[in-house]
């Protein structure tokens, strides 16, 4: 989704001043994304707090945000896996930062009411749906993986089994589904699919313009930066283990016994490498 197809979208419920605000983005994108707030109000001879508004009519917490996410989508523009890999490999340090930076955003965003709101429907979903994004696909195996072990009716769908998969999903399932910009068709058109069976959908994404948080209230959005050529598995991977933790908590002994019986299955079937020979003592 587009900042222009937001705007349309909005259409309707905005004031005489925010059309005027939404003509001039439309027609200089660029000021919105690296003018500020000032510089768009003296544009449309209006006031700062009409701004603010109408970056809150588009779905965002202010003119901060909405800016943000514009110049992501500026920056994916610019820098896809192939223009990427021809640039000349950043310095290690930066890479680091960067890095380090998106962990940073990645636990401020998901602090514990927004962990509990994305988690709840799994926790007493029949079955849980997992789908992903190639850029995502790292965090799903690690939900399903995790999920798996403390209750049952966990699936990861693969992209050549989604029709045969989600024949099988309906009303009191819940679904996951992970994918950044940019968006794959094939995640973004099951997610619509599962809805439209009644299934309760949590997106981890983005932000507001992803096609996923159009179809669910309950959407994160993570920031995810580039590693090299490609975007990093790094925030995915925590939004997982997050959530993981989570529905444990909230399993409580359920979870509890679950472990306990793989354990009891796992010593049975001898699924772990034990090395039974004498070990050399010097």
């Amino acid at each position: 989704m587009t900042i222009q197809d937001l705007i349309a979208n909005a259409g309707a419920k905005l004031t005489p001043t925010e059309r005027r605000i939404a003509e001039v983005v439309l027609a200089d994108p660029m000021l919105l994304a690296f003018g500020t707030v000032s510089d768009l109000a003296a544009r449309v001879d209006t006031s700062r707090p009409s701004i603010v508004r109408f970056a809150t009519k588009l779905g965002f917490e202010g003119y901060t945000d909405l800016q943000g996410w514009v110049r992501d989508g500026v920056a994916r523009q610019l820098t896809t896996p192939s223009d990427r890999i021809r640039r000349p490999r950043g310095e290690p340090a930066r890479l680091r930062l960067d890095i380090e930076q998106a962990v940073h955003e990645t636990l401020a965003h998901l602090d514990k009411d927004r962990v509990e709101k994305l988690a709840a429907p799994i926790v007493g979903a029949k079955r849980v749906w997992v789908l992903s994004g190639e850029t995502s696909r790292s965090g799903a195996h690690v939900l399903r993986s995790g999920l798996s072990m403390v209750r049952g009716g966990i699936h990861l769908v693969d992209e050549h089994d989604v029709g045969r998969d989600l024949s099988n999903a309906g009303e009191g399932d819940a679904a996951v589904v992970f994918d950044f910009a940019r968006y794959r068709r094939r995640s973004v058109l099951a997610a619509q699919a599962l809805v439209d069976l009644g299934v309760e959908l949590v997106a981890i994404t983005d932000g507001p313009l992803s096609p996923l948080a159009a179809l669910t209230e309950n959407w994160c959005a993570l920031r995810v930066p580039a590693v090299g050529p490609f975007d990093s598995s790094i925030p995915s991977v925590m939004a997982a283990e997050l959530l993981i933790l989570e529905v444990v908590d909230r399993l409580g002994p359920a979870a509890r016994d679950r472990i306990d019986q793989l354990e009891r299955i796992w010593t049975a079937t001898e699924t772990f490498y034990e090395d039974d020979r004498p070990r050399r003592v010097d």
